[in-house]
C-alpha cells in the first residue's frame, strides 16, 4: 500500500498533492539522483556545445542539411539537459512543492518540448539519410538548405505546441478528469497521446533506418567486390555508409535509454504503479540525459568531418598552450637564469 495516495477530483489539484509525487524518501536516493543529473547534465551541455561549435565553425559542415539536423539535435539536447536537471532536481531533491500548477506545467512543457525536438530532429536526420542513400542522384535537389531550415522551424513549432497543451487547458484540473500517476496535474489522455506520438516517431525512425542499413550492407558488398577487382572505392558512398552506421548507433542508444521510461508510462496508464515503481521511474528518467550525453560522443568518434574539426581545435589549443613557453620573454628569462647559474 502506498502511504501517499492521490486525492479525489475535489482536491487532487491542490498544491499539497505534489508531495505525493516526491517519491525519493531517503537521503541516499536524493544524492544519487542529484549526482547523476549534475554529471550527465554538465557533460551533455559541454559535449553538445562542442558539437555545435565544430559544425558552425566549418563552412563544409554548416551548409550541409545532414549537419543542420544534427545541430538541431545538439541544441535540443542542451535545452533538455538544462530544463530537465533544474526542474527534476528542484522537485525530487529539494522537494519544491510551492510551485503553482501553471509554473509546474510550464517547466514540464519546456522539458517536453526539448526532448520531443531531440527525437524529432533524429527523425529528420534519419529521413535525410533515407533520401541520401535511397535516391542519391536526386538528393541535392530534394534536400536543400532552405527545406532543411523550414522543416526544423515546423518541427520546433509543433513540439512547442504539443508540449504546451497541458498549460493551455488539457490537464486533469481544468477537465476534472483522471490525473496521471507519474506527473502532477497531467491528464491521462494527454499522456497516452504523447506516448503514442513518441512511439509513432520511433516507428518511423526504425523504418527509415531499416532501409538505410539495408542499402548500407549493399554498398559494403559492392565496395568489397570493387576492391577485390582492384577498383577504387567511391568516397561518397563510403561516407554515406559510415554516417548511416553512426546514426544507427545513435538510434540504438535512443531506444535503450527511452524504452524503460516509455514502458513505465504505458504501465501507469493501465494500472496504479507502486511507490517503488515510481522510484524506479525517477531513476530511469535520468537515462534520457544519458542518451543526450552519448550522442555527441558518437558523432566525434564516427563522423569523419567532425573528427577532423575536433583534431584541428585540439591542435590549435595545444599550440596556444605552448606559445607562452616559446615566447621571447620566456626565452630571455631562461637565458638569464642560465647566466646567473
Amino acid at each position: 500500500m502506498d502511504i501517499c495516495k492521490i486525492p479525489e477530483n475535489a482536491s487532487k489539484c491542490s498544491g499539497s498533492t505534489m508531495e505525493c509525487f516526491m517519491v525519493l524518501s531517503t537521503q541516499a536516493q536524493k544524492i544519487s539522483i542529484a549526482t547523476l543529473c549534475c554529471l550527465f547534465g554538465t557533460l551533455c551541455v559541454f559535449e553538445n556545445s562542442l558539437v555545435l561549435y565544430l559544425i558552425f565553425s566549418s563552412p563544409g559542415t554548416r551548409k550541409k542539411p545532414s549537419y543542420i539536423f544534427i545541430s538541431s539535435l545538439a541544441l535540443a539536447d542542451i535545452l533538455a539537459s538544462v530544463a530537465f536537471v533544474c526542474s527534476f532536481v528542484n522537485f525530487h531533491v529539494f522537494n519544491a512543492s510551492g510551485l503553482s500548477k501553471e509554473a509546474f506545467l510550464l517547466q514540464l512543457g519546456g522539458v517536453n518540448t526539448s526532448f520531443s525536438a531531440s527525437l524529432s530532429s533524429l527523425l529528420l536526420t534519419a529521413l535525410d539519410r533515407y533520401v541520401s542513400i535511397g535516391r542519391p542522384s536526386e538528393y541535392k535537389l530534394l534536400m536543400t538548405r532552405r527545406r532543411a531550415w523550414v522543416a526544423l522551424a515546423a518541427l520546433w513549432a509543433t513540439c512547442a505546441t504539443v508540449a504546451s497543451l497541458p498549460l493551455l487547458g488539457w490537464n486533469c484540473c481544468t477537465l476534472d478528469s483522471s490525473c496521471s500517476e507519474l506527473f502532477p496535474f497531467v491528464d491521462d489522455s494527454y499522456l497516452s497521446g504523447w506516448v503514442c506520438l513518441t512511439l509513432l516517431l520511433l516507428g518511423c525512425i526504425v523504418f527509415a533506418y531499416a532501409h538505410v542499413l539495408r542499402r548500407a550492407r549493399q554498398h559494403v558488398a559492392y565496395m568489397e567486390q570493387q576492391q577485390a577487382r582492384g577498383g577504387k572505392q567511391n568516397s561518397g558512398v563510403r561516407m554515406d555508409v559510415r554516417l548511416a552506421k553512426t546514426l544507427a548507433m545513435v538510434l540504438a542508444v535512443l531506444v535503450l535509454c527511452w524504452s524503460p521510461v516509455l514502458a513505465l508510462m504505458i504501465h501507469s496508464l493501465f494500472s496504479r504503479p507502486s511507490r517503488r515503481l515510481r522510484q524506479v521511474f525517477a531513476f530511469c528518467s535520468t537515462l534520457c540525459l544519458l542518451n543526450s550525453m552519448v550522442n555527441p560522443v558518437i558523432y566525434a568518434l564516427r563522423s569523419k568531418e567532425l573528427n577532423c574539426s575536433l583534431r584541428r581545435v585540439l591542435s590549435h589549443f595545444r599550440r596556444q598552450l605552448k606559445a607562452p613557453e616559446e615566447s621571447p620573454e620566456a626565452e630571455s628569462t631562461h637565458r638569464s637564469s642560465v647566466v646567473q647559474t
